[in-house]
């Protein structure tokens, strides 16, 4: 009998100023935090049926990259060290770890990754579309970010926002902005799975996006941006649907339809919690842009969860990008608890 397997991994190799110092400030502190998938499985526990799923614990990590590591890996708190990381394809490997994991320990039951870094559902998906016939899996992300761009194309345009933009974020003169290699992380984990053919343009759908360009920048000069807004177009050209936060607030039947009209027999979800970041969530990773209201964002599950109901069969589930350091973790959980139970009680009663 087919089973929900639940599994983590708390891989968190962000390399923003940012989350080094939260990360050295709660270490000099001495504090002890749960992963997200220890907190989520206590929040699951009384409500899931017992003989429906699995835990199958956490994976084993360099201890460095924890949301806190232990004290003798503060040397490695840098922004160099992490971006050694990434531009070595680390979350590359690290994503294959957990898609071996999950084809020797998971398999054949339902996995449900739940994680910090977002490229590790890479992993997961490419062993869920060899499992079944190639095509044959829809990839429903739910994202603040398109997760698409190459660093080749992003870090250019961000260096054109950081030396144009007087309200930029972004430093003109930060080193890690520049000379990056087109890397598999989570900013661009997307790309590598379409360029890779694990997964067709048509059966990839990236939902609640607020980084798309605003319409000024298609006007734009400058060999950066024309890059950048080039890029999203071939996406859409390709295949890739593409929908962004507004959109989806003008246009729930749109949203509807685009979702109805999925014909793969398989369908895979991921869910990255800065979907509701500054709005529904604030426990997240990134909070550069604000995304859906809970309203907002629980329709988008029911609309997800209609298309389950109808026979399409839910193929894999992850939800990433949860930051356990922060005071808005609780609420965070707490939705993403009521978000696993609405898609995977649809799931049970299906299989």
């Amino acid at each position: 009998m087919e089973k929900i397997a639940f599994f983590g991994c708390p891989l968190d190799c962000d390399e923003r100023h940012e989350s080094l110092q939260e990360k050295l400030s709660l270490l000099n502190q001495g504090e002890k935090i749960a992963s997200p998938y220890e907190t989520l499985i206590d929040l699951l526990r009384s409500d899931l049926d017992p003989n429906l799923w699995l835990e199958k614990g956490n994976l084993t990590i360099p201890t460095w990259l924890e949301p806190i590591p232990p004290g003798g890996e503060k040397e490695k708190l840098t922004a160099g060290e992490m971006v050694r990381f990434l531009d070595e394809d680390g979350c590359r490997d690290m994503a294959d770890q957990v898609g071996a994991f999950v084809k020797e320990q998971i398999f054949p039951h339902l996995p449900v990754l739940i994680g910090v870094d977002h490229s590790l559902t890479g992993g997961v998906y490419r062993r869920v579309a060899e499992r079944f016939a190639p095509g044959d899996v829809a990839l429903v992300v739910l994202d603040s970010h398109t997760d698409a761009i190459p660093m080749s194309v992003l870090a250019p345009a961000v260096q054109y926002d950081a030396a144009t933009n007087p309200e930029s974020v972004h430093d003109p003169e930060d080193p890690l902005l520049y000379d990056r290699p087109d890397s598999y992380q989570a900013s661009s984990f997307l790309y590598h799975l379409l360029i890779e053919g694990i997964v067709s343009p048509r059966n990839l759908f990236v939902l609640g996006i607020s980084d798309y360009p605003p319409k000024h920048a298609f006007r734009l000069k400058d060999e950066r941006i024309r890059n950048y807004v080039r890029f999203y177009q071939e996406l859409k050209t390709s295949g890739v649907t593409l929908v962004t936060k507004e959109e989806l607030a003008s246009s729930p039947s749109r949203i509807r339809r685009i979702l109805e009209a999925i014909k793969t027999p398989y369908l895979y979800i991921s869910v990255d919690m800065d979907i509701g970041a500054r709005n529904a969530l604030e426990g997240v990773r990134f909070l550069d842009r604000q995304g859906l209201s809970e309203p907002q964002l629980f329709r988008l599950i029911d609309h997800l969860k209609a298309v389950l109901k109808k026979g399409i069969k839910l193929a894999g589930l992850d939800l990433t990008e949860f930051n356990p350091r922060s005071p808005g973790r609780e609420s965070t959980y707490r939705i993403a608890a009521e978000i696993i139970k609405k898609l995977l009680v649809v799931s049970a009663l299906s299989s």
